[in-house]
């Protein structure tokens, strides 16, 4: 028998209990791979909820992203073996000992990437690649990031000061000093974000990648910033006329590429904290709680 997280209704983290199941099988373009670590999303709350856009069928796993070694390949399978150290993307049930993950979804772990790091960085990594990449940044840019000690966020603005724009940074009191670690203007999100940010902006902010709400979408139109230079991936984007790019279709040359940026030391992912799966509810309360410093990371 093995151990998986699921959860049979809608509701608050106290409905996920881990539980024996039969070990799976990989189908046919499939590998099974033994989980070492998972990373924490709010997408895994929300779909938790009954509040994502992404579809649940009851009993439902939990987790979409993982690291782990694959021990079982299906049939068709040529990108991978038995042994493999790998990263990557499932639709949902990475909390589990063993997680039945497509081929096609699963890069190779460089032996230098920490396990934490690897098992928390598909989902929120490419995320935030494919935002950043929606909006053509470039050094003439200034660049304004909300929540951007989170996970995606974090990402962003790095990647954002990597393209050389300046890079203004939203976040609480504890994590200041993080940001400008990171390169980054810090700056407290609130009531009277728009005039902290125009104090703190050496030139006009150009582009907004919003990771919060409306807070930082109406304070980016206060400061004239263009609807198409602002992408949200925190709400309908609708509701102003924004743009919305976040995630696309899995695509290993993007986890490729993030793996390589850490290995090389020009990318930095936080670990806020790490869990064991028996402390599962536990974590999910932390990551729901918010103000974190990047990822909240479950060890399998």
């Amino acid at each position: 028998m093995a151990l998986a997280a699921r959860f049979d209704r809608f509701g608050p983290a106290s409905v996920i209990s881990v539980v024996e199941v039969t070990p799976p099988h990989p189908g046919p373009g499939e590998a099974r791979v033994r989980v070492k670590a998972v990373g924490l999303n709010p997408v895994d709350y929300k779909m938790r909820q009954g509040t994502s856009r992404h579809s649940v069928t009851f009993p439902s796993g939990v987790g979409r992203e993982l690291a782990g070694v694959v021990d079982e390949i299906g049939d068709g399978v040529t990108s991978l073996k038995v042994g493999d150290d790998v990263f990557g993307t499932v639709h949902i049930g990475a909390l589990a000992d063993y997680a039945l993950v497509p081929a096609a979804n699963l890069a190779s772990k460089p032996a230098e990437l920490d396990w934490t790091v690897a098992g928390s960085l598909a989902l929120a990594g490419q995320t935030a690649y494919d935002s950043f990449a929606s909006q053509a940044v470039t050094s003439a840019d200034t660049v304004l990031v909300s929540a951007a000690a989170g996970g995606v966020g974090s990402i962003v603005a790095q990647l954002a000061a990597r393209a050389g724009a300046t890079v203004i940074g939203t976040a609480g009191p504890s994590n200041q000093s993080y940001l400008a670690s990171l390169g980054v203007i810090p700056v407290l999100y609130g009531p009277g974000l728009a005039g902290r940010v125009r104090a703190a902006a050496p030139t006009p902010v150009t582009v907004v990648f919003d990771h919060h709400g409306p807070e930082t979408i109406e304070a980016a139109l206060e400061l004239g910033v263009d609807r198409s230079r602002i992408n949200t991936i925190a709400m309908d984007p609708a509701v102003y006329s924004v743009c919305r790019v976040g995630r696309g279709a899995p695509n290993i040359a993007t986890l490729d590429t993030l793996a390589g940026l850490v290995v090389d030391g020009e990318l930095t992912i936080a670990i806020d904290s790490t869990y064991p799966l028996s402390e599962l509810v536990a974590a999910f309360e932390h990551l729901e709680a918010g103000h974190l410093r990047g990822k909240v990371v479950v060890v399998v």
